[in-house]
């Protein structure tokens, strides 16, 4: 029996930086009531905030409840009727300046520079450096027809891993880059959370909708762990409820 559930966020849990709706609110509620649930994401702590923890109903066993922020490079608990840190791994700003200037020149190479964007493009959530190609703030229509095949960012990976050999350079949501220290992905994140817990990799089963080749939740998969590839928010509804009933039997 699984005692862990973790979770992706966007895509698989709400839309692109949007809050749970209140379904999926009650849902997770209801699941830490059964379990230890985790949800991790590229995100930084004030989009968790804004997405999940305002969105928790009353009903919730904050205590069961796990966020873990910028890919797993940081990770938060409930402790002491309050929100804390557990750890982050964080850039130096030296570091942090030439991820900034590699991305901008990895981004005229690509061809990308003049396109559209709503709001920055780049943005430093200190353990990781988050590019999004129409801007933090871009409509989930343009975001969706932007790179549903997913070719745009793998160019631009691809010209990234070049100038930044040393870090790790991964598709983030629908159109977004995420870098990170070498080796960090969502593997890295869910190991660090098995040790950090204290629950073993066999106890814990992650669902997410890009758990495919090149998909930000494949690593997920190669770490070993139980998966489930959910094909949008709706699915991943079906399934907590599943998972509700067996745990609660």
């Amino acid at each position: 029996m699984k005692t862990l559930i973790a979770f992706d966020l966007d895509g698989t849990l709400a839309l692109s930086k949007q809050p749970l709706d209140d379904e999926m609110a009650d849902l997770l509620g209801q699941l830490t009531n059964v379990a230890m649930v985790d949800i991790i994401s590229g995100g930084d702590w004030p989009q968790f905030e804004k997405q999940v923890i305002s969105r928790m109903p009353g009903h919730a066993n904050l205590a069961n409840f796990i966020v873990q922020p910028t890919t797993g490079t940081k990770l938060y608990r409930y402790q002491d009727s309050a929100w804390t840190q557990i750890y982050a791994e964080l850039f130096s700003d030296d570091e942090s300046q030439k991820i900034r200037d590699s991305l901008k020149a990895a981004v005229e190479q690509a061809g990308y520079a003049h396109e559209q964007v709503w709001g920055e493009q780049i943005e430093d959530r200190g353990s990781q450096i988050t590019f999004s190609a129409l801007g933090q703030q871009a409509p989930l229509e343009a975001k969706d027809k932007w790179d549903p095949d997913h070719e745009k960012r793998k160019k631009l990976q691809a010209i990234l891993q070049g100038m930044l050999p040393d870090l790790s350079i991964n598709m983030g949501g629908s159109t977004s880059i995420d870098i990170t220290r070498k080796g960090v992905d969502k593997a890295y994140g869910l190991k660090h959370l098995s040790d950090t817990v204290g629950v073993a990799l066999d106890d814990i089963l992650f669902l997410g909708d890009a758990i495919f080749p090149g998909g930000n939740d494949y690593p997920a998969k190669t770490l070993g762990l139980d998966t489930v590839r959910v094909r949008d928010v709706a699915e991943t509804k079906a399934v907590v409820t599943g998972l509700i009933a067996c745990l609660k039997a």
